[in-house]
């Protein structure tokens, strides 16, 4: 079977299970019998090879037999700090960082925010994170992190890693809330060293210009992406995207 499934319980080798929606699906979706192979993976970074041993109406009991340290994570840890858009764009772009190999996503709660996260939303966007991690073949979960306010998080970052804002420069020198924008382009060779990127992305409405303020008073960079208005999520992704050739 091609397809991987997902333990909320951590693994090892020797007996395990699979309930709820994972347990349908490869009963009565993929059809599974006593005797077949399956890929699982728990978060945990490791991918392992079991064998079906039991098929009950919302259980499926299991044998692994085999652990294997299966790395698809990138170089670069990247954390996106975002001011969700509203309703589905919110799924897509949870989807394109954890294909595109986001290590955290940060809401962010900033002055033109269009979208105040629920606790019952983000957990939809987590149960998003599993199913792009099954398709895409990563063996860690990318993190959906509680919402922080903007300021706050602008000044809590972590001041040794590289710290960007997305901010347009409207076609001048410095941008609205003061500091100069840089291309991204012109950034990328810095990010090549690093570590880990932390890279903020405003709402629709762009940040306010105290927000911007505030980060140029934390020391993060603003970097313009382009010449065209970008969608919250492209934005993300446009990010996601550089960050992932980097490693």
């Amino acid at each position: 079977m091609s397809e991987r499934f997902y333990s909320r319980q951590p693994l090892g080798i020797g007996p395990a299970s699979l309930d709820g929606d994972e347990a349908q699906h490869l009963a009565r979706v993929m059809r599974a019998k006593v005797g077949d192979e399956v890929a699982l993976f728990d978060g945990s970074g490791a991918e392992f090879i079991a064998r079906i041993s039991a098929i009950g109406h919302r259980r499926i009991e299991l044998d692994v037999r085999e652990r294997r340290e299966i790395d698809r994570e990138l170089r670069v840890r990247l954390t996106l700090a975002v001011a969700l858009p509203r309703g589905e764009r919110q799924r897509w772009l949870v989807e394109k960082a954890t294909e595109l190999g986001a290590a955290a996503l940060v809401p962010l709660v900033t002055e033109r925010s269009v979208a105040k996260p629920s606790e019952k939303g983000l957990e939809r966007l987590r149960r998003t994170v599993v199913e792009a991690s099954k398709q895409c073949g990563r063996n860690k979960l990318m993190e959906v992190a509680p919402p922080a306010d903007v300021c706050e998080f602008l000044a809590s970052a972590p001041r040794e890693v590289i710290r960007w804002m997305a901010q347009p420069s409207r076609d001048s020198a410095t941008s609205e809330g003061g500091g100069s924008t840089i291309p991204i382009a012109d950034r990328m060779r810095a990010a090549c060293g690093a570590d880990h990127v932390i890279a903020a992305i405003g709402p629709e409405g762009g940040f306010a210009p105290r927000e911007v303020e505030a980060a140029c008073t934390a020391g993060w960079e603003l970097i313009d992406l382009g010449r065209r208005t970008l969608r919250v999520e492209t934005a993300a992704a446009l990010i996601a995207a550089i960050v992932s050739t980097l490693g």
